[in-house]
Parts: structure tokens; C-alpha cells; sequence
């Protein structure tokens, strides 16, 4: 198991290095900030993120929202002294939260729940971007999805946010949640579909529930779409 260990503090850092090594963990890098810890893990791969909550400039929380949306399916346990930011570090999709001064035991039980309940079996999540802004998703909270080059858009009520996937993994991904592809750039959430017009060259113009947008079809998306709907 590859760890990342995020402290500002190089005592806590010396300390945690050394339970983890007692555990049996040796693949570690440390990391004493949040340019630091970003770097990392644009770098290399992870399995798992230790990130005190408490940095300087930035909050580890928000630092979480980074990582996460830089590697989807690394694992985050919190280290913090208190306590009250344990519901926010849930949302994120933390898997554990140590509150200081915290046993090797509590230490043991975090990691091995990493093991037995990885990220990609938890309840799929996207982690979204826009500006300095990081929303956690989940695909009902989609209304549709378009294509932007090597990433993907994702329209929900909180706006417009990014998301560094394809389309066409995204198609696969989201078919058991009724996702249809209408357009070579678009993807649609049926659940949240209001309404469907015809209008020209026989394309479809669909409008959603709570949200004033609209997305037309292509003509091959279109057929496409009543052949799989026509019975």
C-alpha cells in the first residue's frame, strides 16, 4: 500500500511515519503542505492519503476536495484535535477520521477499513470542479453531461462543473442509472427529463424539472433514441 501523509507539523509527521512502519507500512511520502501533497499526487498514484485538517492557508478539508478530484478513487482518512469537522470529512468521502492524539490501534482499525471497503464499491461519486469550487455528486444530482475535450461538463444544481473523464466512459459508466446518449456531446439523465419536443429533421429538444436548459439531440441520436424507447 502506497500512503501519503499530509502534516505541516514535522513532529506529527515523524510520529505517523513511525506507527505506520510499526504496522508494517514502508511505502510512505510525506508531504508538509498543501502544494506538496497536490504535486504528489499529480505525480504518482496513491492508495491512501493521511491529511490533517489543520494547514496553514488552506484548509485540509478543501485539500481533500483536491486530491479527490485529482485521483477519484484515493482513500482519505483525516487527522485532526477536534472533532466537529468529522460530517464535512464524511461528505467528502473520507473513509476514517482520527481525532489527536490518537493509538496506533485506532490508527490499524482506519487503514483496515480502507481494505475491506475500497472506493470504487462505495456509492459512485464524482468529484467536480469549477474555479476554486469542489462539489461531490452523485448521478441523481446530474441533469445532463456535455463533452469538452478530454474532460466532461456536468450540469447540476449547483451550476456548471468539470470532471476529467470522456464521454464515452461516463456513457458506460452511467447506463445503469438511465443515462441515454442523445448527441456525440451530450448525455441525459432520463429521471430528470421534463419534456421532449420533435422539431426539425425529426431531432428531439429535451427540457428538465427545476432547471430552464435545453439539449437537442442529433438526428442519429434521436433515432437511436426512439428505437430503444418505442417498445
Amino acid at each position: 500500500m502506497k500512503i501519503l501523509i499530509v502534516d505541516d507539523e514535522a513532529l506529527a509527521l515523524s510520529r505517523l511515519q513511525r506507527m505506520l512502519a510499526t504496522l508494517g507500512y514502508h511505502d510512505i511520502i510525506q508531504a508538509s503542505s498543501a502544494q506538496e501533497a497536490l504535486d504528489a499526487v499529480q505525480a504518482d498514484t496513491y492508495d491512501l492519503v493521511l491529511l490533517d485538517i489543520n494547514m496553514p492557508q488552506t484548509s485540509g478539508l478543501e485539500l481533500g476536495y483536491e486530491l479527490r478530484y485529482h485521483q477519484k478513487d484515493l482513500a482519505i482518512i483525516f487527522q485532526t484535535a477536534y472533532d466537529q469537522h468529522a460530517l464535512k470529512a464524511y461528505d467528502i468521502g473520507a473513509v476514517g477520521y482520527l481525532v489527536k492524539p490518537y493509538s496506533i490501534e485506532q490508527l490499524k482499525e482506519s487503514i483496515e477499513r480502507v481494505k475491506t471497503v475500497p472506493i470504487r464499491d462505495q456509492a459512485l461519486r464524482f468529484m467536480t470542479k469549477n474555479g476554486e469550487n469542489y462539489y461531490l455528486l452523485k448521478p441523481e444530482d446530474i441533469y445532463y453531461i456535455q463533452a469538452d475535450l478530454s474532460e466532461v461538463i456536468l450540469r447540476s444544481k449547483k451550476g456548471f462543473s468539470y470532471y476529467t473523464q470522456k464521454i464515452s466512459d461516463l456513457e458506460k459508466l452511467l447506463e445503469p442509472y438511465e443515462f441515454v446518449r442523445v448527441h456525440r456531446s451530450y448525455l441525459v439523465n432520463l429521471n430528470k427529463v421534463k419534456e421532449m419536443d420533435t422539431i426539425e429533421q425529426s431531432k428531439l429538444r429535451f427540457s428538465f424539472h427545476d432547471i430552464t436548459d435545453q439539449i437537442e439531440s442529433s438526428k442519429d441520436g434521436a433515432k437511436l433514441f426512439r428505437n430503444r424507447f418505442s417498445g
